[in-house]
């Protein structure tokens, strides 16, 4: 039998040998949080504040604050079909995700409706003008010289849906050629914020992230296509087990109260 202080040493030299085995897992599971990779978002550019929210809601519990890329949802399509590393895509109309589905660039059974919103008249907050976007409507009566700001009418959803609008109200062609074409909803929205157009189309969500603008009427609904935000996972994602929890954030219940908190229309 081994003396009582031999045996007690060669318990402390086992034991201290033992704590880098017993530690080492725990410091390879914080390393591996604090190392995960951030989802990547392309989203349509009228998504900016809620995307915001939901990023610092994120953070706040610890994950990876997403990464979020704001374009014009044409912009960003085309883009993820060049090669663009998204994981999620989520675009201002089925248009753009119908188009990348057929190049089979994202994944069909992540296609989600997240949100609706409603196309709104604008004018700076000050301005007196007042009128009612029914069928006949003169809108080139009120811009007089000036022009009316709308995103690209042939490429971005914002302006497509501008377009079929003004043409279901029969104001388009007294109109056409009188627009400030924009990259994107936001650009326009900042024409009509900085008083540099007199009138603008966006969206109601945006009208409701600017304060130095204010809605002069709302389009009817049954005079545009419904306004819908998809969301799909792309093939090409490196983390779609990631990009899938990001989506069915979007669509939770306080996924859904972060969108109408920023004025979007929530779907059935």
């Amino acid at each position: 039998m081994l003396p009582f202080r031999s045996t007690l040493r060669s318990f402390a030299v086992l034991l201290a040998a033992a704590v880098p085995l017993l530690a080492g897992p725990a410091v390879s599971r914080a390393e591996t949080k604090t190392s995960a990779k951030p989802v990547t978002v392309f989203a349509a550019a009228s998504l900016k504040n809620v995307l915001d929210a939901t990023g610092e809601a994120i953070k706040a519990q610890g994950e990876p604050k997403p990464v979020v890329a704001l374009a014009a949802s044409s912009a960003l399509a085309r883009q993820i079909e060049q090669g663009a590393p998204a994981d999620v895509f989520i675009s201002a109309d089925e248009d753009w995700m119908t188009y990348l589905a057929r190049k089979d660039l994202i994944l069909p059974a992540t296609r989600t409706i997240v949100a609706s919103n409603t196309l709104v008249l604008i004018a700076p907050r000050d301005s007196p003008v007042s009128v009612d976007l029914t069928s006949g409507v003169d809108l080139a009566a009120l811009l007089g010289q000036r022009r009316l700001a709308v995103a690209n009418v042939t490429a971005v959803p914002a302006g497509k849906y501008a377009k079929a609008a003004l043409e279901t109200l029969g104001a388009w062609a007294a109109v056409s050629d009188q627009l400030a074409q924009t990259d994107n909803v936001r650009a326009a929205l900042m024409l009509v914020s900085r008083a540099e157009a007199p009138l603008g189309i966006v969206y109601g969500s945006d009208a409701k992230a600017d304060a130095n603008v204010r809605v002069v009427a709302v389009f009817p609904a049954a005079s545009h296509p419904p306004i819908l935000y998809l969301a799909a996972v792309t093939t090409a994602s490196a983390s779609p087990g990631d990009a899938k929890s990001f989506i069915s954030r979007l669509t939770s219940p306080e996924g859904r109260a972060v969108f109408a908190a920023h004025g979007f229309a929530l779907p059935e």
